[in-house]
């Protein structure tokens, strides 16, 4: 491998959503090209088998395939945690390919701390009551995007800043779900029960990294964002774990090559 790429200890990253018109797959091959990790966690929503095109899957979404691929055969350890958009492959749940594993959930003990990764579905009431209302707001969420895009174009053509009310509209509704139901709280309750000191999700598309205080005690709660809108990831080394922004990395120039779509 590059001597120049960084060293990272273990990657997550989550909800890329392969196969979906507003995947940030570029941007993503620039990532997975700069970094050389020991284990690579995908949790969750890797391919969004709910949007999925027959007709739209291109050059770059196969080439994040290729690079997560790269990786097994190069010794990386490599979890495919499963999420709601590829919940399909729940039913292969405890599959193990070499460096690959195929899992629901997965607990790490780092540096003397439990960690505990899921996609985090499971504590969204949209799931858990009417699976087909999620998968129209997702719909809705895919027209949404390319009007975006749309509106985008015209933005930088006429010399101002991009927008992304799209990213407005949906962490508004993500903000209010995880409000009244609870989301992380649920999440630390449980990881006190069951004696983990980190838990990690994806689902929410809301990066972040808190210290959560409870009367029974503290957990660190992580959320790994997304590769749709935010395009960050959560890296970990020397006992400490920081969120790394797309948008805040610098890539040499002979990395950022990659091949062009075949649509736009």
């Amino acid at each position: 491998m590059n001597e120049r790429k960084r060293k990272v200890k273990v990657v997550v990253i989550s909800d890329i959503h392969l196969g979906f018109v507003g995947c940030r797959a570029k941007e993503l091959n620039k990532y997975l090209q700069s970094i050389e990790p020991e284990i690579l966690i995908i949790n969750g929503d890797f391919i969004d088998i709910w949007q999925f095109r027959s007709y739209y899957f291109p050059k770059s979404h196969s080439k994040v395939l290729e690079y997560v691929f790269k990786f097994i055969s190069e010794g990386v350890k490599v979890y495919y945690l499963t999420g709601n958009h590829d919940e399909m492959l729940r039913r292969y749940s405890g599959l193990n390919l070499g460096n690959l594993e195929l899992e629901d959930k997965l607990v790490l003990e780092l540096d003397g701390k439990k960690h505990w990764f899921f996609h985090g579905d499971i504590f969204d009431v949209t799931m858990q009551g009417s699976r087909w209302l999620a998968k129209l707001g997702t719909t809705g969420y895919e027209i949404l995007i390319l009007i975006n895009k749309l509106v985008n174009f015209f933005l930088v053509l006429f010399g101002r800043e991009k927008s992304s009310f799209s990213q407005e509209v949906k962490f508004a509704t993500k903000r209010g779900v995880k409000k009244l139901h609870n989301h992380e709280t649920t999440a630390v309750e449980i990881a006190l029960d069951e004696g983990y000191d980190v838990v990690i999700n994806g689902h929410v598309h809301l990066p972040c990294i808190k210290k959560i205080e409870t009367e029974r005690g503290c957990v660190t709660y992580m959320n790994s964002g997304d590769w749709v809108e935010n395009m960050t990831a959560l890296e970990y080394n020397n006992g400490e774990w920081k969120l790394v922004w797309y948008k805040n990395l610098i890539f040499p120039e002979t990395w950022l090559k990659v091949e062009e779509e075949d649509l736009p």
